[in-house]
């Protein structure tokens, strides 16, 4: 029987993978690390869809790690992620646990089940202030000589692709220290969902969100004095919620290219999780529409396969 370090689940958004794990964890008696790009933010709820009451199982609370763990506007990068995950890891397995990570961001997901050695990137105000004029055509294409865009996320904005050109340059110049990083034995688990169900529920959860107040709560981080380019920095629902809010957008335009945005992203998702499978790594997919209890059984006959 394999000794599994760990076990990841993923998906592209609305594919239910988040109450998913936490039913699986609650089987397991065990405790779930986020890995969600946005989700560390406080007070970003609803327009990053935390869903915490998913968290809670037949009345049962289930831990989880890395979600509030920031304040807004604050840019949280990859090698931060790295960092509060072993911690939030070395603290499960300290319980005698299995740890399960869980989340839709391929960057966090794979840098560590592939143990990617990173280093801080400082900010270079010299290079931001060259790059400063550049359209955000000309960005994409400068930080397209440094590597090739498997996230399309860096671009969209010019304030992400020139942070993005300055963590490539940085690499480019500074020599990688052996940094350690435990290589794990993870058995990762990938939610498949239909493309035209994993369609209407996105669009089904835009439309609950917004009744639900996401518009208000991007109103409540400008009044906490989150800058409106901060929030923008986020993409998705706080880009586009945003552009409504100061008038850049309206309400029909908002909804119209944030439910466009959102059905792009969660095809992006699925583009890097199988780019993760041509990289070496072995998913167990599953179907989303299986019931709770053959998902959990498909995966605990997966723990004891040798």
């Amino acid at each position: 029987m394999p000794d599994y370090d760990l076990i990841a689940i993923l998906g592209p958004t609305a594919s239910g993978k988040t109450p998913f794990a936490a039913a699986l964890a609650a089987e397991l008696n065990t405790e779930i690390i986020s890995a969600d790009s946005r989700q560390i933010y406080r007070h970003m709820d609803l327009g990053t869809g935390k869903d915490l009451a998913d968290y809670t199982v037949n009345g049962k609370q289930i831990p989880y790690h890395l979600i509030d763990i920031a304040e807004p506007g604050y840019k949280y990068n990859v090698f931060e992620y790295q960092r509060d995950f072993l911690d939030a890891y070395e603290t499960i397995k300290q319980k005698d646990c299995l740890p399960v990570v869980c989340g839709g961001t391929g960057m966090y997901l794979e840098s560590v089940l592939k143990g990617y050695k990173l280093l801080p990137v400082p900010e270079n105000p010299e290079l931001r202030a060259r790059l400063a004029d550049k359209s955000l055509e000309e960005l994409t294409e400068m930080l397209k000589a440094y590597k090739n865009l498997h996230n399309t996320t860096d671009v969209d904005t010019a304030k992400r692709a020139i942070r993005a050109i300055e963590i490539e340059e940085y690499y480019a110049h500074t020599p990688v220290d052996e940094r350690s990083f435990p290589k794990l034995d993870s058995l990762i688990i990938g939610v498949d969902i239909d493309r035209e169900l994993r369609r209407e529920k996105i669009s089904r959860r835009l439309r609950q969100r917004l009744d639900e107040g996401m518009v208000d709560e991007v109103r409540y981080l400008i009044g906490q004095g989150i800058r409106p380019d901060d929030l923008i920095y986020y993409g998705l629902e706080y880009k586009y919620l945003t552009l409504y809010v100061i008038g850049k957008l309206t309400y029909d335009e908002m909804f119209h290219d944030l439910e466009i945005a959102i059905h792009q992203f969660a095809k992006r998702q699925m583009t890097w999780f199988r780019g993760m499978e041509r990289r070496g790594f072995t998913i167990h997919w599953m179907d989303a529409r299986w019931p709770m209890e053959e998902k959990i059984e498909f995966v605990k006959s997966k723990l004891k396969e040798i």
